[in-house]
């Protein structure tokens, strides 16, 4: 089984040798489960006319009580790829790890990379293959978003997909957020957003929703100057996926604060 190449699917091939290691296969006591384990939101993401930009705040929330102040939802999928996690936090970074093997085994099997539309169908079936867990209350709904090489228009060659615990995914037009404070973040984006903004112009924009969604939903952590934690953002270009320094960050986000001193509403 180990020396045959076999299917270019990572998680078939696990479902084959040791089913008990996909998160959706593991048997889980009745009931619901929802509150025995931390939660992460929130996740932004803006097209922009050379790439997409993604945004996740740092809080994740157990119940009532803060479970982690630093917690990094937004990853490269691949080379030129985003995902972010919202929902129960263990198996979201454990379906996201799952996800970036994925794609890197395809690559491997196949000599050729996935295109942007078949990154997001295998994403789906994989959250898909959580239906069970997510019924019992430890759901996860990812963002995906990437730079689409195949795309004749650059552009436009910013996507965004989001999907629901069933795995259903959909293709978002020009941005899109998720978690406890997507309504809010979703809200700030409507009246700003504009097609063709900069990748700059999309990074603070991104950061200015995540702060609006923490200004009105608890379980989204706004920036920390105190401590330092800053939202992770990252984009995707034509150049490869990117992730903006601590001190890059560090700017916009205090920027944004300043601001708000003097106007808090935006």
């Amino acid at each position: 089984m180990f020396t045959n190449a076999g299917t270019s699917s990572f998680t078939t091939f696990l479902s084959r040798v040791a089913p008990e290691m996909l998160p959706g296969r593991r048997p889980l006591p009745p009931g619901m489960a929802a509150d025995l384990a931390p939660h992460a939101t929130t996740i932004v993401a803006i097209a922009a006319a050379d790439g997409v930009v993604m945004a996740g705040d740092r809080r994740a929330t157990m119940g009532n009580l803060i479970a982690q102040r630093d917690i990094e939802k937004v990853h490269p999928a691949d080379a030129y790829s985003l995902v972010g996690i919202a929902g129960t936090a263990g198996i979201g970074i454990e379906l996201m790890r799952l996800f970036q093997v994925e794609l890197e085994h395809y690559e491997k099997i196949e000599g050729a990379m996935l295109s942007l539309d078949g990154k997001a169908n295998r994403l789906a079936s994989m959250i898909r293959g959580n239906l069970g867990a997510a019924m019992q209350g430890l759901a996860v709904v990812p963002l995906f978003a990437g730079f689409d090489l195949a795309c004749a228009d650059p552009t436009r060659a910013g996507r965004i997909f989001s999907f629901d615990v069933t795995g259903g995914p959909y293709e978002e037009t020009g941005y899109d957020a998720i978690g406890s404070g997507s309504l809010f973040a979703k809200s700030a984006l409507k009246k700003r957003f504009r097609a063709g903004l900069s990748v700059d112009d999309a990074t603070r924009l991104a950061v200015e929703a995540l702060y609006d969604a923490a200004d009105d939903d608890t379980a989204t952590g706004g920036p920390d100057l105190t401590r330092r934690i800053y939202p992770v953002v990252m984009t995707a270009t034509a150049e490869g996926t990117r992730r903006l320094t601590d001190a890059e960050t560090a700017a916009i986000a205090e920027g944004v604060v300043s601001g708000r001193m003097e106007n808090p509403g935006g």
